[in-house]
């Protein structure tokens, strides 16, 4: 039998709680998705993750959300500070050596990415979810073609506009497009197609680009719920935001 919508939003009912709660408590919606993102990932592993979320207080709900958002500024090159992840590290009774972060972060991006462009899609859905929620409690009695829909994941290539970051260059710290593509590829494994940067003469340096991911997720991973981040390439920066089309003149 075919696995359809309905399906998977029952099989994931506790992610999605995780999710409103992290929201009702004031976590950013991006980084509420990541967090979700990463504990799944986990579960994968054989880590009870987000099983165990619906046993914590708000208060402890609030550590493991900081600690999932300190290994995504890990992730993203903020490597100043140790990656202490206490909670995390216990969950389901176990220990995860926040080295693995450390030293995997090629593997925990890419885990985390597919599953935000594959269950993301439904977990994170609010319309689907209070149709479902309608449905259950009988709000609805029949259910909604939505819901019935078959469940098939099928890696759909967006727009590179979509999964594109803007650079700006801090002035005085000149950063060659080499520079930032290989520090995504030595740190996230093969997730970048291109870095454009802009056309100087006179043997200016450039003071703009454009990264172009292979995964609009990687952009989120990035961002985590900021506009704009510094990422240290060396020991200069530059910064970075979400692309967005200029409109073209009519």
């Amino acid at each position: 039998m075919a696995v359809i919508v309905r399906d998977v939003l029952y099989a994931y009912t506790n992610a999605r709680q995780a999710y409103d709660r992290f929201l009702r408590n004031g976590v950013n919606p991006e980084q509420a998705r990541n967090a979700v993102a990463l504990l799944l990932w986990l579960e994968r592993g054989g880590v009870q993750a987000i099983n165990l979320v619906r046993k914590y207080s708000d208060h402890v709900l609030m550590h493991l959300a900081a600690e999932a958002n300190s290994i995504m500024l890990y992730l993203r090159g903020e490597q100043s500070f140790n990656l202490e992840i206490p909670l995390l590290s216990r969950l389901d009774q176990g220990f995860i050596d926040p080295g693995f972060f450390v030293f995997h972060q090629d593997l925990v991006v890419r885990g985390v990415a597919e599953i935000l462009e594959s269950l993301g899609v439904l977990i994170f859905d609010d319309h689907l979810n209070r149709l479902m929620t309608s449905y259950q409690t009988g709000l609805i009695d029949v259910m909604p073609d939505q819901l019935r829909e078959p469940y098939t994941f099928r890696s759909v290539t967006v727009p590179e506009d979509c999964r594109s970051m803007f650079i700006t260059i801090s002035r005085g710290q000149p950063v060659e497009g080499e520079d930032i593509f290989n520090h995504f590829r030595d740190k996230w494994g093969d997730c970048i197609v291109r870095v454009l940067m802009e056309e100087t003469t006179g043997g200016a340096p450039p003071m703009y680009g454009r990264i172009i991911f292979k995964r609009e997720a990687f952009v989120s991973l990035v961002l985590n719920g900021e506009n704009m981040v510094c990422v240290n390439i060396g020991d200069r920066q530059i910064w970075l935001r979400k692309y967005i089309t200029r409109p073209r003149d009519a």
